[in-house]
């Protein structure tokens, strides 16, 4: 009976310490939960302001060229590279090469008398990429007086852009490195992939069309020379409300 009593305390001591180490101030017994900080999204690099040579509709007379470009930024601080792309058409469909580097600059040996379309991509650790503007140019062909006009460029409206039924106008820009050329161009026009030609010889680089609600529209505008020598252009879409 003694040895009990004297036991007594101890269990008691015991027991409420652990009661003790188990609850939080309120006596509420739930631990507190410390809120983990959000991860800041990743931000993709500026896209290349500049695209410095060849510029736009240049004609070089050299076939091995430097290609030079202005630097990204990213403000997540992260390392920037950059993927040199120069293709056959303006979307850049059939591609002659593909080059990716950490400078702004890069030397290529193309085909001479024969129309590129370039950009860059500029693009960081994460994968988060930019691309730049797209620029055309020429390589100068050996005994070549007339060379075939640059693919159009789009200017309105805006690829696969959601519009209202109604007047729609088409909006694009045509160019040639022989400046004296006069260019026209033929549009293709439907609600069908390879649309049927809607109006040939157009001197303007706009043309106004009538749509209707909920369709898709595809058109294509093929840029002519003086001399007849056709480029056949991007097939771009859009759709109406």
């Amino acid at each position: 009976m003694i040895k009990k009593i004297k036991l007594l305390p101890v269990i008691l001591f015991v027991f409420v310490l652990i009661t003790s180490c188990g609850s939080d101030d309120d006596g509420g017994g739930t631990a507190a939960v410390v809120p983990v900080p959000a991860l800041e999204p990743n931000t993709a690099p500026t896209a290349v302001g500049t695209l410095t040579y060849p510029s736009s509709d240049l004609l070089c007379i050299d076939s091995t060229i430097e290609f030079t470009w202005s630097a990204a930024t990213d403000v997540d601080g992260d390392a920037i590279s950059y993927r040199l792309t120069i293709a056959l058409e303006r979307n850049q469909t059939t591609i002659v090469e593909q080059l990716t580097t950490t400078a702004t600059s890069r030397t290529v040996t193309l085909q001479n008398g024969t129309a590129y379309y370039w950009n860059v991509v500029a693009f960081d650790s994460e994968d988060e990429a930019t691309a730049s503007q797209t620029f055309a140019f020429y390589t100068e062909g050996d005994g070549v007086s007339n060379h075939a006009p640059f693919a159009a460029s789009l200017n309105a409206p805006a690829l696969e852009a959601l519009l209202n039924a109604g007047t729609t106008s088409l909006d694009w820009s045509g160019s040639d490195v022989d400046t004296s050329d006069t260019l026209t161009y033929d549009l293709y026009f439907g609600v069908t992939t390879d649309p049927a030609l809607e109006q040939s010889d157009i001197s303007a680089s706009t043309f106004d069309v009538t749509t209707v609600a909920a369709t898709t529209y595809y058109w294509r505008v093929d840029t002519k020379d003086d001399n007849g020598v056709k480029s056949i252009g991007q097939e771009w879409s859009f759709s109406t409300n």
